[in-house]
This record gives structure tokens, sequence and C-alpha cells, in this order.
């Protein structure tokens, strides 16, 4: 069987990705630090064999993947499925208000953030429950092709904790997603995946292989205490 290679990319930098609030389910378009990055690596992407561009249907998704899709002369194709997780009613606040607002809740997701959901939001186990199906069936009707395919930040850790077998509780400490991140992800079907690229941001960050951006202020309390 071909094998179908997914461009798996996390969108840009929007104008809340500074202040590293939770927006999840809110619809924030890409900065201009975004933008650029987004165009650097549709350069490094136009001379590769790209037969379709999927995105999540929020705008800096969107955004995103018309640059991306430019070289190409290709429309995007949105799924809903490969949105990012909703936050509930912590959208927009900082991890900081969060954990005085709702300590309960903080704790809990800082504990299991997998099954546990804030008020009106997603469980990582709920995201992955729709973005995995829709990345299957991406999968299987391109088979033996080069597909783009432009997500979220939890999103795509999600995924790649499911296709690879990590343990799903710990996506938020074990993986890591910089904005317009390119990871390159072989499928021999949809059963069998093989990472062969993470995190790749080299195309607008000079030296970002060897001095990858400290998380340390993302992580659970249990890896910073």
């Amino acid at each position: 069987m071909p094998i179908t290679r997914i461009y798996l990319i996390r969108h840009g930098a929007t104008i809340l990705t500074a202040e590293d609030r939770f927006a999840g389910a809110t619809n924030v378009p890409l900065s201009d630090e975004g933008r650029h990055q987004a165009t650097t690596l549709s350069q490094r992407l136009a001379p590769l064999n790209i037969a379709a561009v999927y995105a999540s249907p929020l705008d800096r998704t969107l955004e995103t993947a018309r640059i991306l899709a430019g070289p190409h002369h290709l429309e995007v194709n949105p799924r809903d499925g490969l949105k990012e997780i909703s936050h509930g009613h912590w959208e927009q606040m900082t991890r900081h208000e969060v954990e005085v607002q709702f300590p309960q809740e903080a704790a809990a997701w800082d504990e299991d953030p997998y099954t546990f959901a804030p008020e009106g939001g997603e469980s990582g186990l709920a995201v992955t429950a729709r973005a995995l199906p829709a990345l299957l069936d991406i999968v299987r009707h391109h088979e033996g092709q080069s597909v783009i395919v432009v997500s979220h930040k939890a999103t795509i850790r999600l995924l790649l904790s499911s296709l690879l077998g990590f343990d799903p509780r710990r996506y938020r400490d074990n993986l890591d997603q910089d904005p317009a991140a390119l990871n390159i992800v072989d499928f021999k079907d949809p059963v069998r995946a093989r990472l062969m690229l993470f995190n790749d941001t080299s195309h607008y960050a000079e030296g970002s292989l060897n001095k990858p951006e400290s998380a340390e202020a993302r992580l659970s309390k249990w890896w910073t205490h």
C-alpha cells in the first residue's frame, strides 16, 4: 500500500499568543508575526506535490491554511473535527486567573487534562473522539498522496498521542507545539502511522532546533514542583 504523508501544522501566532491565554474556542485572527511564520512555511512547502489542504474552521487556522495553499492553487477544506479544545468558562483567561478564580478545576485539570473538562469546555478525550476520525477520514480519501492539515496546539498533541500510543494524560507535559510548527506523519494505512518530523520551526526560527523555547510556564504542577 502506498504511503500517505500528512503535513500536520499548527496555525501561526495570534494576537493572544504572547499573553498565553486560554483561547481554544475563541475566534482570534493571526498576528503579523503569525502571517510571517505561515508565509515562510508556505515557501518551504511550495516545491512539494500537495493534493489537498484541510483546516479547522476557526479564523487563525483558515488564514494559515490559505497562505499554505496559495503556491499550490488549492482551496482549503474546513473540518469541524480539527477545531481546538474548548476551555469553557476559562476562555480568554490566563492560567493565573484560572488558578485564582477556579482553584479546584485548575487542580483537577493539572492532574488529568485528558478526562477532566472545565465547566462548558471539553476534555482531551472528547477532542480525540472528534479529531482522530476526522484525520483518519482524510488519510483514507488521499491514499498515497501528500496532504496539508492545519489544526491547533492541543488537538495536534492529542492526535499524536493517540497515533503513537503515548499516555494521553500527559500530552501537555510530554509534547509541545510552537506556532506554525511542522509535523510530518506517514501512514501506511489508517491504523499504522510513523512520526517523521516533530514541532519543526526552522523555516522561521534560526537555531530553533538547537534552542527550543522553554515551556515551563505552561506545564502542570507535578513538572514544575
